[in-house]
């Protein structure tokens, strides 16, 4: 009786080693899944590290060009603004120029009238 029931123990120690056993085999199984999960994880977070470095250095390229831009139009705005003011005084002395001229031909038409007048008078 007593070997049977050792018997009936071990077999039960057997079943509870077993289901342990098993249960260690799920649980590698299940850490092995997690540590591949982490590995690609890790994996992912480094491209993404990679990449965000990338922009990063995109960015700064761009706000470079925008600068230098942004000078290359001040710059032009500046020069167009000499350019206008010289266009605006050239401007001023034609037209004063066309009013001395409109003034000189007024002037000669009435002399070369006054001669005429003259001229006809003394005839």
């Amino acid at each position: 009786k007593e070997l049977l029931k050792y018997k009936q123990e071990a077999r039960n120690l057997q079943g509870i080693k077993d289901a342990l056993q098993q249960r260690l085999i799920q649980q590698d199984a299940s850490v092995l899944q997690l540590k591949q999960e982490l590995l690609r994880a890790n994996m992912d977070k480094e491209e993404l590290l990679n990449q965000n470095v990338d922009l990063q250095r995109k960015v700064e390229e761009r706000n470079q060009l925008l600068a230098e831009y942004k000078r290359e139009l001040c710059q032009k705005d500046h020069h167009l603004q000499q350019h206008q003011s010289k266009l605006d005084e050239m401007l001023r002395q034609l037209s004063e120029a066309s009013f001395q001229q409109m003034d000189l031909e007024w002037e000669h038409k009435e002399a070369l009238l006054a001669h005429c007048m003259k001229r006809e008078a003394e005839e």
